[in-house]
């Protein structure tokens, strides 16, 4: 039972246009995303403060619960929306984010009663490309917006956490390309060029 949020928010401001809106390979990118994930979707969420923007999707819409509090306010209302007990947190400018990847993480989570099952690569964990328990989170992230606590990882110390191993990582998203969130016009080039490869 998963629900699949795909976060929608952020400025954009490097790529000077909205990211997820932003055309990719032919049509916006947040499609890809949703497309990329939604095989493994028992509900599917985009969350966005601008609705209006994202009706053509045709996905639930859910505005910021906690306003104003950051990425941490971000992840709180992705959780917080969730109909599900496990949910899968992408962001909207991943053009890899990978169904293998969650599948492998949810066998994970089950089999070894983690609260999150994450990634830490170089640039540090990876909180929204990761999988979530529900029931065991909300709670705890709750605390540390009430905290004022802003760090999206702020609360980890509370919960189960499982982090992915860099031989488990491999064979959970083989491509290695599914952190990889665009930022500007030339990343955007380059993710559509490798996009077009066969595979």
């Amino acid at each position: 039972m998963l629900t699949v949020v795909i976060q929608a928010g952020g400025q954009s401001s490097r790529m000077g246009e909205d990211k997820a809106l932003k055309l990719f390979l032919g049509r916006p990118l947040i499609e890809r995303v949703i497309e990329n994930l939604l095989p493994i979707a028992d509900e599917m969420i985009v969350t966005t403060n601008r609705p209006a923007e994202y009706g053509f999707l045709n996905h639930r819409l859910v505005p910021d619960l906690r306003p104003r509090r950051g990425s941490l306010g971000g992840l709180y209302t992705a959780i917080a929306s969730a109909s599900h007990p496990f949910v899968a947190v992408a962001a909207c400018d991943m053009p890899f984010a990978s169904k293998n990847y969650f599948e492998s993480a949810y066998r994970l989570m089950v089999k070894e009663e983690a609260d999150v099952v994450i990634s830490k690569t170089d640039q540090g964990h990876e909180p929204f490309h990761a999988l979530y328990r529900r029931e065991a989170c909300l709670p705890v992230i709750e605390s540390a917006i009430d905290a004022d606590q802003w760090k999206v990882i702020a609360w980890f110390p509370q919960v189960k956490l499982r982090v992915v191993s860099p031989d488990e990582l491999k064979s959970f998203d083989p491509s290695g390309l599914c952190f990889w969130n665009l930022n500007t016009p030339e990343e955007f080039t380059e993710a559509e060029r490798i996009a077009r490869l066969p595979r």
